[in-house]
């Protein structure tokens, strides 16, 4: 079983729950924050130590305060972390539970595993840790059927953007310019409209307003 974990989380009633979790499952060293940037420090210390840890717990949202911090971000810790300490397990706990950001985390940065936080959080993250121990890929049950269902289905980040941008309210012309605004390509009216109408025929359905709501249902957005 792991020997040293780490646990970063903002929320002080959710860090300590993962805490005790920890200590029931008797982890001999477990260590939290509630910062992203203080989450690398002990990690790099650990290293230069000679006791590395080998697993991080991580949220992906952390609320901004006072204090200036250099990774905001899950996201962006994950992505430091994985390039400066690649041998460390990463298991994702969150309430984003959007796929395209989930496949993102596993394809890009590959993590380990990926608990959804709610009824049977806790329960979801004890299992996560005896599995990504084994070497293991755990994913919560409320998300790993909609990743497989999405796995097959050819839309990328581009794609995305676009349905964002539908589900503010915009039409094809206005998400072209919006596209051109933020040099973003392609984005030229005729790619906007061929790419939309491709993930209509993907998914099935014969307007916007279906697209919307079945990208909403599949998680995408």
């Amino acid at each position: 079983m792991y020997q040293k974990i780490l646990v970063a989380e903002d929320l002080k009633s959710i860090n300590e729950g993962v805490q005790h979790l920890l200590e029931e499952i008797e982890i001999p060293v477990i260590s939290s924050v509630q910062y992203c940037d203080d989450a690398l420090l002990k990690l790099k210390k650990a290293v230069i130590d000679n006791e590395p840890y080998e697993l991080l717990i991580t949220d992906l949202s952390f609320k901004k305060d006072h204090r200036n911090e250099k990774y905001s971000s899950g996201e962006e810790l994950i992505a430091v972390v994985k390039d400066q300490f690649p041998d460390i397990h990463i298991i994702v706990y969150s309430v984003d539970d959007r796929i395209q950001k989930i496949k993102k985390l596993f394809e890009k940065f590959d993590i380990n595993g990926f608990v959804c936080k709610g009824r049977n959080g806790i329960q979801d993250l004890k299992d996560a840790i005896f599995i990504t121990y084994k070497n293991k890929v755990f994913i919560s049950s409320q998300v790993s059927q909609a990743l497989r269902k999405t796995s097959s289905i050819n839309i990328d980040d581009y794609d995305i953007i676009l349905l964002n941008y539908l589900a503010q309210g915009h039409i094809q012309d206005e998400i072209s310019q919006l596209l051109k605004n933020q040099k973003i390509s392609p984005n030229s009216l005729s790619t906007v409209e061929k790419r939309i109408n491709k993930m209509k025929s993907i998914l099935e359905v014969q307007n916007t307003v279906h697209l919307i709501a079945i990208a909403k249902d599949m998680g995408l957005i």
